[in-house]
């Protein structure tokens, strides 16, 4: 039996012509820059979202990009986040010529620790006034323990960024309210890249906000930070999201709470079945249907490479999310960590596996992946 990591096909097959027609109608318009069906869907994702204001853009990189530099981010400044993202988390703060400044995870939800985050800045109050940001990412759809990090902004005077890039739909308890990944802090940003739960054609993501100055900022800092055109009072760049990519979102973004239900499903059901001795699932620390599973991980006691290369023989989709935490890529030497500093995320970049989740799983295929890690561990 083959069964992909990800199956794109088996999605695409029941909406192709909606899509197919979608595309069309923005090639025989030839309006290929921005317009209305760019427009459309950031109403769409507002209103899906729970947020004043959506602005499309060219990916979630420059989704986390877009929203430092509304913040005036740049030489001398620290941003705090976690060493166990994916790379653009980190890299866009890198890229201002800003400090990332890393906060170990919680080894139950693989998500920032929000007391790891309190205890950095009891431990470096010398550091502290240089603190210009604070994000906290929604790791493999779920979100992030955002109470006390938002208590902790508001205390510290720290904007928050939400980095949602896995999470678009994902939902937190706060305040007696059900609220929406990236409607919670200043910024929230979502990727649209073809592997998450609602992905484009191509490179695609979005920063949402509630706050009208802030929202006019980066829709100036989208094109160059011009407006009007030709008239540039910011420097800002070339990140625009493409009208094709927009219309397929568009038809794509009704069937995200039933994609998401199908996923939660799947959830359980390797939860209620993936019983191997010694195999740990992260937990859910909410409830099962704020989590949108863009990833389905697990953590195995040993032998982690051997485990996919075994998978790999017997057609299964794995990856791993993610084998090198940031204080240990080369890039970020200079930043002076060594190996041992965030023991959690290390573990976490050394033993997890993510297994095939899509919504068009059937239980006959979890059912050979799930013997097969049986077969495997013994």
């Amino acid at each position: 039996m083959n069964v992909p990591l990800l199956d794109l096909k088996a999605q695409l097959a029941p909406i192709r012509a909606e899509v197919h027609a979608a595309v069309l109608e923005v090639i025989d318009s030839t309006q290929y820059i921005m317009g209305p069906k760019v427009e459309e869907l950031e109403s769409a994702i507002a209103k899906y979202s729970g947020v004043k204001h959506a602005i499309g853009l060219s990916s979630g990189t420059d989704a986390l990009l877009i929203g430092l530099m509304a913040l005036d981010i740049g030489p001398g400044d620290l941003v705090l986040t976690t060493p166990y993202s994916f790379f653009a988390t980190a890299g866009a703060v890198a890229r201002l010529n800003a400090t990332p400044v890393f906060v170990d995870i919680d080894p139950k939800t693989y998500n920032i620790c929000p007391d790891a985050l309190r205890a950095w800045f009891e431990q470096n109050p010398d550091r502290a006034s240089k603190v210009k940001a604070i994000i906290p990412v929604h790791l493999y759809g779920q979100c992030a323990d955002m109470k006390p990090i938002l208590e902790l902004g508001r205390e510290k005077g720290i904007p928050i960024i939400e980095d949602g890039a896995q999470a678009i739909g994902a939902r937190y308890p706060l305040d007696g309210k059900v609220r929406s990944a990236c409607s919670m802090a200043e910024m929230g940003c979502f990727s649209f890249f073809p592997s998450k739960n609602l992905g484009g054609a191509g490179d695609g993501g979005m920063i949402v906000c509630n706050d009208d100055t802030l929202a006019a900022k980066l829709r100036k800092l989208r094109t160059h930070g011009s407006q009007p055109k030709y008239y540039h009072s910011l420097i800002g760049g070339n990140f625009r999201l493409d009208p094709i990519q927009a219309v397929v979102l568009s038809v794509k973004l009704p069937h995200l709470e039933s994609w998401h239900a199908a996923r939660q499903k799947n959830a359980a059901y390797y939860d209620e079945h993936l019983n191997v001795t010694g195999l740990v699932k992260p937990a859910i620390a909410y409830e099962r249907d704020f989590h949108i599973y863009n990833q389905y991980v697990i953590s195995v006691p040993d032998r982690r490479d051997e485990c996919r290369a075994f998978l790999n023989e017997k057609k299964i989709g794995n990856e791993v999310y993610y084998p090198v935490p940031f204080h240990m890529q080369e890039c970020f030497a200079y930043l002076g960590y060594k190996p041992g500093q965030f023991p959690l995320s290390e573990y976490a970049a050394a033993h997890t596996i993510a297994l095939p989740i899509y919504p068009e799983l059937t239980p006959a295929m979890q059912d050979f992946v799930i013997a097969a890690l049986a077969e495997f561990y013994g």
